[in-house]
C-alpha cells in the first residue's frame, strides 16, 4: 500500500490541492493542523475529509474548537484561531472536534506532536526524538507539528539523520524511524514547496516530497481575509 502522508495544512487550500494532484496513492493520511494560519479553513477540512482515510486532531484544530484556549497561542496564531472560529460551518467543527490526536495504522503510530505528548511536544532535538521513539514499540512513528521534514532514525541506541532535504528516500527496514512529513501549508525548513511524505509499504521505502503551489494566491487570500501580515510573507521564504 502506498501512503501519502500529510501534516500542518493550515487554511493553505492552494497547496493542499497541489499535494493531492501529486500524490499517486491508495490512501492519505493527515497529522493534523488543518485549519489556523491560512484563509480557507472549510475548503481544507471538505478536502481532507473527502480525501483522507485518517485525520488526527492538531493544537490549532483543537484550539479553533474550543477544547483548548486561546490564551495557549501566540499573538499570531491567537488572532488566526479566533478568526477561524468565526468562520468554521457546524459541520466542520464538529469533525474537527471529534479527531483523535493519535492512531496506529499499519502498524505504524501517528501522533500530531510526538508519542509522549500528541498535541504540544516539539520533535526538534536528539534528546526528544529518542525519548519519542522509546515512548513506543511501533517500527515507524509519524509526527507533525513542527513544521521541519525529518528522517530520525534509531540503531542500537544511536540515533542517526536530520534535517530531510526533497528527494531523500529511506529504508524502512534499516532502523526505526520517526519521520516527520514536513508541513503542506506553511512550512518553516527553509523550503517554501508544499511538503509531504510518500510511504510505500510494500517496498519498506519511504520519500520525501515536495511541491510548488500558488504562494501568491495564498498570500492575497490571508491579507483580504485581514489576518496578520507575517503569515502571508513567511509562506514565500518557507520560514
Amino acid at each position: 500500500m502506498r501512503v501519502a502522508v500529510l501534516s500542518d495544512i493550515h487554511g493553505n487550500l492552494h497547496a493542499l490541492e497541489a499535494v493531492l494532484d501529486a500524490a499517486s496513492v491508495d490512501e492519505v493520511w493527515c497529522l493534523g493542523d488543518v485549519v489556523g494560519y491560512g484563509a480557507r479553513p472549510n475548503e481544507c477540512c471538505e478536502l481532507v475529509r473527502e480525501r483522507a482515510s485518517v485525520c488526527l486532531a492538531g493544537n490549532h484544530d483543537l484550539v479553533v474548537v474550543g477544547t483548548l484556549g486561546i490564551e495557549e497561542f501566540s499573538h499570531d496564531a491567537a488572532d488566526a484561531a479566533a478568526w477561524a472560529r468565526g468562520q468554521l460551518t457546524e459541520e466542520n467543527r464538529a469533525w474537527l472536534a471529534g479527531l483523535p490526536s493519535t492512531t496506529e495504522r499499519e502498524g505504524t503510530l501517528l501522533a500530531h506532536a510526538s508519542p509522549r505528548d500528541p498535541v504540544w511536544e516539539y520533535v526538534l532535538s536528539n534528546d526528544v526524538a529518542i525519548a519519542a521513539l522509546e515512548a513506543t514499540e511501533a517500527p515507524l512513528v509519524l509526527v507533525g507539528h513542527s513544521h521541519v521534514a525529518l528522517d530520525l532514525g534509531l540503531v542500537d541506541g544511536e540515533l542517526t539523520g536530520g534535517l530531510a532535504p526533497a528527494g531523500l528516500e529511506l529504508d524502512l527496514a534499516a532502523a526505526r524511524w520517526l519521520l516527520n512529513p514536513g508541513s503542506v501549508g506553511q512550512p518553516r525548513d527553509g523550503d517554501p514547496r508544499a511538503a509531504w511524505l510518500l510511504v510505500d509499504f510494500e517496498a519498506r521505502r519511504a520519500t520525501f516530497e515536495r511541491v510548488d503551489y500558488d504562494i501568491a494566491a495564498t498570500q492575497a487570500e490571508i491579507r483580504d481575509a485581514g489576518l496578520p501580515e507575517v503569515l502571508a510573507a513567511r509562506l514565500a521564504t518557507g520560514s
